[in-house]
């Protein structure tokens, strides 16, 4: 089950990021040489007759398109030059920069806007349930509590962010252990804002990964609670859907961030093993939890490859920025180390990543 989820849930998220790659480089008159589910040596293949070579390759984490005068599937550097001019015009790397730019773009913004599609019609199927966030109890040592927060406040927003119903209380404090929080609240028709230093708790998932999350501390009321089923029509749920995903990108780059800086272990970083014993998990409760769970890593493929790590698409983004600000290339010697560079980055974190999800997290006492 772990092995046919992985391959469902990566499979198709792969192929939709080169397929973007893929349809903005023909729209723009580029020649694709090889397009390719997975790296190394080929599995089976066929050829189109415009001389694409399709193919399932061995190594399954990825893929790669590869365009007409590419040295290599990341395009890092220039094939050798031909002489005939008609011939260059079929060439990525001849391209103007506002269209290299496009369609390296391209791969995460299909990432992303599959994620919008998902959420989207979610919103459109089910709406959304809310429970008006007034505050109807405080747990054991409440962080809000202590504050001064008093039963039968509402919250209003978070950090200025609003609040209109407790199930979004979760994402707008969890991923801040320890950090204090400013919270706008009602209280008998007043407005105001009280600055709340968040519980730290760990908390263990299914697999038993450990992670720290912060605690507000407030509960809805026991007992009869008040229930909003709000429809969404086409438009709100579109709208609401990127928001969700734009969300959800800000919840991960606020996760590397604090592991960077050191406030979240490294420990809590997670690789391709963890992925495909989540992915199981969730295909064993069914489709539809599966199929947000691939939404969800559908971002997460956005915003990585959006990172301005060479050999990646942001590595290359952040070349062709550089070349409009210049107004010329970086030089093929300064581009080569740099990505030869992020090659052995991406390569070292794999390495680690999978390390992570093999090894006991007390194992090295991490």
């Amino acid at each position: 089950m772990t092995i046919l989820a992985f391959a469902l849930l990566l499979g198709p998220l792969v192929l939709v990021h080169e397929l973007g790659h893929y349809l903005v480089g023909r729209w723009c008159g580029v020649r694709v040489v090889a397009f390719s589910i997975g790296f190394g040596r080929e599995i089976a293949g066929w050829t189109d007759r415009r001389g694409t070579r399709w193919k399932l390759s061995m190594l399954p984490l990825g893929g790669y398109v590869q365009f007409a005068g590419d040295m290599n599937p990341a395009s890092a550097g220039v094939d050798k030059i031909p002489l005939d001019i008609k011939e260059r015009e079929g060439w990525f790397h001849f391209k103007p920069l506002w269209q290299r730019f496009l369609i390296v773009l391209a791969g995460p913004a299909t990432n992303l806007i599959v994620a919008v599609l998902v959420f989207a019609a979610f919103n459109m199927a089910y709406g959304r349930l809310t429970v008006p966030a007034v505050v109807g109890r405080f747990s054991e040592n409440s962080a809000a509590q202590a504050a001064g927060v008093q039963l039968g406040d509402r919250i209003v927003a978070i950090d200025g962010k609003a609040i209109s119903g407790f199930e979004q209380i979760p994402d707008a404090v969890k991923p801040f252990p320890g950090e204090t929080v400013r919270l706008q609240i009602e209280r008998s028709g007043q407005k105001l804002t009280i600055p709340v230093t968040l519980a730290s708790e760990m908390m263990k998932d299914g697999l038993g990964n450990s992670a720290r999350i912060g605690r507000l501390g407030v509960g809805r009321p026991l007992g009869d609670t008040e229930v909003i089923h709000i429809r969404m029509g086409v438009v709100e749920s579109f709208v609401t859907a990127g928001d969700q995903s734009l969300h959800l990108m800000g919840l991960i780059a606020t996760g590397l961030k604090q592991i960077v800086t050191g406030q979240r272990s490294v420990r809590e970083m997670s690789g391709p093993i963890k992925m495909a014993q989540y992915s199981g998990q969730t295909l064993q409760m069914g489709w539809l939890p599966f199929v947000s769970f691939a939404a969800f890593i559908s971002i997460n493929l956005a915003f990585i490859n959006l990172l301005p790590i060479p050999a990646l698409d942001g590595g290359h983004l952040a070349f062709y920025v550089a070349e409009a600000v210049r107004r010329k290339p970086l030089d093929a010697k300064s581009q080569e180390w740099a990505f030869r560079t992020g090659i052995a980055f991406v390569l070292a974190l794999m390495v680690f990543v999978t390390i992570n999800d093999l090894v006991p997290a007390d194992l090295f006492g991490l």
